[in-house]
Order: structure tokens, then C-alpha cells, then sequence
């Protein structure tokens, strides 16, 4: 049997937050819950099934504000090491806290490059993609790639932040993402480009950042 993925924007800037089910085993994952996402927690318990982990592709409050929601259906909260030790700082949880926005309270795996998360037979693999933040992450699972703000349909995640950089971004993309199959879907962290999803094929062709700087 395929993966189910289930898309709802969730939270004030609209992040796409992702429920994959594993029909086989019944275990689930759910990618960056920015907020309440009442349509795939219905879903999941529709299905019944069990929520295995909870994955922010990075620490930005947007991607992680809907945690503890999440967190009470049962799962493991996954984030990268980097992003883990730079959002839990209290310099930064002053600050977000001082704006009215949530902070990150907790992290249950703090992973790496490389890591891989069993969902019932299958594993999805974390893939460090720095440059939007110093911890992005996309997470793949054959066939499926879930990008967060590292690559969006048409487009790619912002550089102009503090903890930013363009050529982390772009050496990401380069070894990480374009030599993933180009049947590949890619699901991204926001609906900023002409359709919700997108192939890797499609974005070799018509993405400016997969077409003008390699």
C-alpha cells in the first residue's frame, strides 16, 4: 500500500502542516503543526492511527507553534540539533515571548544528517538542509520529499534573516535535493507557488533556484 499524506494550513501564516499515514502498520508522522490542525487530527483518529512523531523542518515559531496540541495525541517532537540549540536559548525565547509568539518548549530527539525515523516498515530520512536556518531539515520518504521553507513550488526558503545564508541554501539544494529521484513530490511548508505541490522534475525545469545558479 502507498503513504497517505494529508495537507492543512494551519496557524496565522498558513504553514502547510503534513499527516503521513502508514496504512500497513498504522503509525503516522506529522511535519511542522504551526498551529491547531483539527482536519488531520480528525483524520488520525479517523484512521486510528497511532502518531508516531512530530517533525519541525526547522525552529521558526510558525513551524512549531502547534507542538503541545500535537504532542498530546502521543509522538516524539523531532527537531534538528542545530535549531534545537539555537530556538531553545532564553535570549530567544525572550524575545518570541516578548513579541507574543510561542516559544519552543520542548524537543524529545534532537537529530542529524542522516537520521532515519521508522514508520511501520518504511523510514523517512532527515536530510540537513541549511541556509533558511542553520537546522533546516527536509524530511524524505521514497517518493515524497517534505521541504519546509528550504524549497517551496517555483521559489525557495528566505536568506535575509540573522541566522540565514544563500550559499548554505543553495549548497543544499544542490547535494541534498537535486539528486533525489525526479519523480520525487515535493511538498512544501508554505502555498506560495502556482499549485500546493510540485515534482523534482517540474523545479529542475521552473524554479529559478534549481535553474540559475547550478
Amino acid at each position: 500500500m502507498q503513504l497517505s499524506v494529508a495537507a492543512e494550513a494551519v496557524g496565522p501564516l498558513k504553514v502547510i502542516a503534513y499527516l503521513v499515514g502508514c496504512p500497513e502498520s498504522g503509525e503516522a508522522l506529522l511535519i511542522d503543526p504551526g498551529g491547531p490542525a483539527p482536519g488531520l487530527f480528525q483524520r488520525l483518529r479517523r484512521e486510528g492511527w497511532r502518531l508516531r512523531w512530530i517533525v519541525n523542518t526547522h525552529g521558526h515559531w510558525d513551524h512549531m507553534a502547534g507542538n503541545d496540541p500535537a504532542a498530546a495525541l502521543g509522538g516524539r517532537i523531532v527537531m534538528h540539533r542545530l535549531d534545537f540549540e539555537f530556538f531553545s536559548q532564553p535570549r530567544i525565547r525572550a524575545q518570541l515571548a516578548a513579541a507574543g509568539l510561542p516559544t519552543l518548549n520542548r524537543v524529545d530527539l534532537a537529530v542529524e544528517d542522516g537520521h532515519r525515523l521508522p514508520l511501520g516498515q518504511r523510514e523517512a530520512i532527515v536530510l540537513h538542509t541549511p541556509g533558511h536556518t542553520p537546522g533546516s531539515i527536509c524530511l524524505y520518504l521514497p517518493g515524497h520529499l517534505f521541504t519546509g521553507d528550504t524549497l517551496f513550488v517555483g521559489s525557495a526558503g528566505r536568506t535575509d534573516l540573522a541566522e540565514s545564508s544563500l550559499p548554505d541554501l543553495l549548497k543544499s539544494l544542490e547535494e541534498k535535493i537535486m539528486p533525489l529521484p525526479d519523480e520525487t513530490i515535493i511538498w512544501p511548508g508554505h502555498d506560495y507557488g502556482d499549485s500546493p505541490s510540485s515534482t523534482l522534475a517540474r523545479e529542475k525545469i521552473d524554479n529559478p533556484y534549481l535553474t540559475d545558479f547550478f
